[in-house]
């Protein structure tokens, strides 16, 4: 969102232009599974791999594990192709995974003798693991599995290739073992709603699990980890276990924490079935509208946005005189009376004009803090994370937890991203998502100036239509989004954004689609999700203009969904 309309999205569909499918892990492996990848972590150049138009190389930094890592560079007509054919048994299940960082990463296998597969990462600053699988076919003995890049892209790194599955006869790396359960679990600084833990790190894991009173609540690549959302002067039992592509480990030891007492908060709850607007603190033309103004069927408001310092990662809020606003005494006495009336009133963060970098300990930290100190200024209930230039998922869900920790269990956290920062669990959007799920009130992405994108079928759907809206929506609730998590961002009239905005029938059925099965269009769920949180829009003040129109049709059948 921005201050005159939000970003067309860049991206646009390069997911759609390569064909690629999402596709998901498949199978089980069996005990005598290995990696039948030779090379796999490029420790003797580029041995057994070939690349297009010498477009690869080995670098010694930055690797996943090891001492080596692939980089391969695009170049003109050239996506810097790197690939390797792998002896495979028929009929067998195999599952595909690599390590990248840089630029635009893909990472496929073709001539499966089924369904050739492929997966993709929009770029990263820090490691992380795409993953996909597939199926030999009755005569398949060899597959070759790839990775590349994208034209016009920045260089991309690779480490750590697994195709691990039935031995096919050609050799491979070592077979991966079962890591062994990690040791020295201790629990540092504890708040009332939050605990931090730290272990010693275990030969040959690729990550760890975190578990509070027997069940799994995280899942994390370092040796630390902070529990949110726990209840004040209570009790708990954490454990943590280590995983590779072999397997989790047992679980540690169990270490005992107590929260500390407070952490009540005056925040009023979100209900179920919730309406998300974005209230704009600048005038771009919409009805100005002071924040009491804004229509009650609204359940969470938006206030937007903040502004970035000089300071990495501190925030700062500055009330525009065009609002009309006599005082900032005055606006806080909006947010109090919003408050009262049973809402939740959050700082935004980003849009398109607005940025806000967090990539580090330090700026995390400054943001936890600046974004504290506004909540007990303002009395806001929370945050929203509109950031549209990038994120790195690493140190923002630091900063969100450092937050959480300070706010307690009351603190209202909602997204706002791009289609595009939604369309795979690799992305940095939803791997924060997923980070801070036990923390996350709901993600509302835009369904609109993004053109046509995949769904969760593999199939390209445009923009404008319910079955854009559920088939987008169906990749946050199969990829690992709780239904409260989940709710469909769209224009409150052809005024609030460049493209996609649709009729308020079009969100009533697409709600009704993926709560009830009712209403969809070509595309129908395998299921429904009848506790979908609900929608937002793109903004009250263009609601406004259209004399409410939207909020009057769709706030209703939100409050009235299953």
């Amino acid at each position: 969102m921005d201050r005159t309309r939000p970003l067309v999205g860049g991206a646009l569909a390069l997911a759609v232009a390569s064909g690629l499918v999402l596709a998901g892990g498949a199978g089980t492996a069996q005990a005598e599974d290995r990696n039948v990848a030779r090379n796999a972590g490029f420790e003797s150049g580029l041995a057994d791999w070939t690349c297009s138009a010498n477009s690869g190389t080995t670098v010694t930094s930055p690797v996943h594990a090891g001492t080596a890592a692939l980089k391969a560079t695009p170049a003109g007509q050239d996506n810097a192709r790197c690939s390797q054919t792998v002896k495979v048994q028929p009929n067998s299940t195999y599952r595909l995974s690599a390590w990248v960082q840089g630029g635009y990463a893909y990472l496929g296998a073709t001539g499966t003798g089924t369904t050739d597969v492929a997966t993709w990462s929009p770029g990263s600053s820090g490691w992380q693991q795409l993953s996909t699988g597939f199926t030999t076919g009755a005569n398949t003995t060899s597959v070759t599995v790839y990775t590349h890049g994208w034209y016009g892209q920045a260089a991309y790194l690779v480490d750590d290739v697994s195709v691990f599955g039935p031995d096919g006869g050609g050799g491979g790396d070592p077979d991966p073992v079962v890591p062994a359960p990690p040791s020295g679990l201790a629990a540092g600084t504890v708040t009332s709603s939050s605990v931090a833990l730290s272990w010693s790190p275990v030969s040959g894991a690729t990550g760890y699990h975190v578990y509070r009173d027997g069940a799994r609540v995280q899942s994390v690549s370092g040796t630390s980890a902070t529990v949110g959302g726990l209840t004040a002067d209570t009790s708990y039992g954490f454990q943590v276990s280590a995983s590779n592509a072999a397997g989790e480990s047992a679980r540690s030891a169990t270490v005992t924490a107590r929260t500390a007492p407070g952490g009540s908060t005056p925040n009023p709850s979100v209900p179920k079935h919730a309406l998300t607007g974005y209230w704009q603190n600048f005038d771009n033309g919409a009805k100005v509208q002071k924040l009491r103004d804004v229509q009650a069927q609204y359940d969470i408001i938006a206030v937007s946005f903040a502004d970035s310092t000089a300071t990495p990662g501190q925030i700062t809020f500055n009330l525009d005189p065009a609002v009309g606003y006599a005082s900032v005494a005055d606006f806080k006495a909006d947010v109090a009376a919003k408050k009262a009336a049973g809402k939740s009133v959050v700082l935004s963060i980003g849009g398109e004009k607005g940025n806000v970098t967090i990539n580090s300990d330090a700026s995390a930290t400054a943001f936890a803090n600046s974004a504290y100190a506004l909540m007990q200024e303002y009395g806001f209930n929370g945050v929203d994370i509109d950031l549209e230039h990038g994120i790195n998922a690493t140190y923002l869900t630091k900063a969100l937890r450092q937050l959480s920790a300070k706010a307690g269990p009351g603190m209202v956290l909602t997204m706002a991203p791009q289609t595009i920062d939604m369309q795979s669990t690799g992305t940095e959007y939803f791997k924060l998502a997923l980070a801070v799920k036990d923390i996350l009130t709901v993600v509302n992405m835009q369904y609109y100036n993004s053109g046509s994108m995949l769904g969760c079928d593999g199939k390209v759907y445009s923009q404008g239509s319910v079955d854009f809206l559920t088939a987008l929506a169906c990749i946050q609730l199969e990829g690992g989004l709780d239904p409260s998590q989940v709710g469909l961002g769209v224009p409150a009239s052809t005024r609030g954004a460049g493209s996609g905005y649709v009729d308020p029938s079009v969100v009533k059925n697409a709600l009704d689609c993926l709560t009830r099965g009712t209403g969809c269009g070509s595309f129908k769920p395998s299921k429904t999700w009848p506790s979908l949180r609900g929608a937002m829009t793109w903004s009250t003040n263009w609601d406004a203009t259209a004399g409410n129109a939207w909020s009057n049709a769709v706030g209703p059948h939100v409050h009235n969904l299953p």
